[in-house]
């Protein structure tokens, strides 16, 4: 008697083809590429290739019903075979080397790490040295 199994794969695709992928630090392939997987659940997903923005991010696969506990006994049992084959497919963004433009972006950030924050200057700061003295001296003389 022929008893059921379940085939697992991960296909990859990416625009434009040809990076290298890496699902959990260990290299599977170029895409678009498949590879056989274990279990289900959250992959961490690295793409490289030259000239283009490193993608590092989560990859997520849903347990299929017959591999729930009880139904999974059932798909063994059964003289059939599963196939569960899940698809993920990446845009890769182009590098901008313009060193102007990463300027720019350099200070679009810094302005948004201090919204809401006013930066002190030099004479702020001996302002404030002063007055703290001067209540120091006021409060030891009563």
């Amino acid at each position: 008697m022929l008893t059921g199994c379940v085939e697992r794969t991960i296909k990859i695709t990416s625009e434009p083809p040809g990076a290298l992928v890496y699902l959990n630090d260990e290299e599977v392939g170029r895409t678009p590429c498949r590879t056989e997987f274990t279990y289900y659940g959250t992959y961490d997903v690295r793409l490289v290739l030259d000239g283009y923005e490193p993608y590092m991010g989560p990859g997520k696969m849903d347990t299929p019903i017959h591999q729930w506990p009880v139904f999974d006994l059932v798909a063994e049992i059964l003289p059939t075979q599963f196939s569960d084959t899940v698809e993920w497919h990446f845009d890769l963004q182009t590098v901008d080397d313009d060193p102007a433009a990463m300027l720019d972006r350099a200070l679009q950030l810094r302005s948004r790490m201090h919204e809401g924050e006013s930066e002190p200057t030099p004479d702020d700061d001996s302002s404030s040295k002063a007055a703290e003295s001067s209540d120091e001296n006021q409060s030891g003389r009563e």
